[in-house]
């Protein structure tokens, strides 16, 4: 069995903890690379995402991170189509959760950013998107399955502490705004207390 401590900052094998959560699908996106050698994953990034914005339900941002978007499907797309993006993880409205990276692996979400003085947070963070938007109230079933998912996350990669749960916005201030006010922090870490892992930022 292979060790994974250079990513996880753990000492379990990639077999007893794989990169791929069994609570989500798996859809194989292109868009990732590797990590810079000896990198301790310690930072997970929350995010929303929809296509068209305001919209939700489509095939279009499972497209979109697997480089396959017709930018010529709405005017908004022609922008953002060719754009090499993706997260590691995506909840939908209804709680699907999709996985499109290993977790082991660079996805492309954070874009420019820094976190304590550490720029480049796709390096080192894990991203997870949730379908909805800055100001939409956020669904029962996203928020039970993105503890869940969470919860698995800290377990596998316990550099994650409840301090480093942040969102995009606060990774990339006054260029992103996401989860948003919408995003109901004290739910979530309430949720995540529940099931035994550590709270989430304030």
């Amino acid at each position: 069995m292979t060790a994974m401590a250079d990513a996880s900052g753990g000492d379990a094998s990639t077999d007893a903890l794989p990169g791929w959560l069994p609570g989500a699908r798996r859809v194989d996106s292109p868009n990732f690379d590797q990590r810079p050698d000896g990198t301790v994953i310690d930072l997970l990034v929350i995010h929303n995402i929809s296509l068209p914005p305001g919209e939700f339900g489509g095939p279009w941002v499972e497209q979109l991170f697997c480089g396959r978007l017709d930018g010529g499907a709405h005017p908004y797309f022609a922008a953002i189509a060719d754009n090499p993006v993706s997260a590691h993880l995506f909840i939908r409205r209804d709680g699907e959760a999709m996985q499109f990276v290993d977790l082991g692996k660079r996805a492309w979400h954070a874009g420019r950013s820094c976190w304590q003085g550490r720029a480049e947070c796709n390096d080192y963070a894990i991203g997870v998107e949730l379908e909805g938007t800055d100001h939409l109230p956020f669904s029962d079933a996203q928020y039970a399955r993105l503890a869940v998912l969470t919860a698995d996350i800290m377990r596998r990669f316990p550099a994650i502490t409840g301090e480093r749960i942040v969102g995009h916005s606060d990774v990339a201030p006054g260029r992103k705004t996401d989860p948003g006010p919408a995003f109901d922090w004290s739910r979530y870490r309430r949720l995540l207390a529940e099931l035994g892992a550590g709270a989430g930022r304030a």
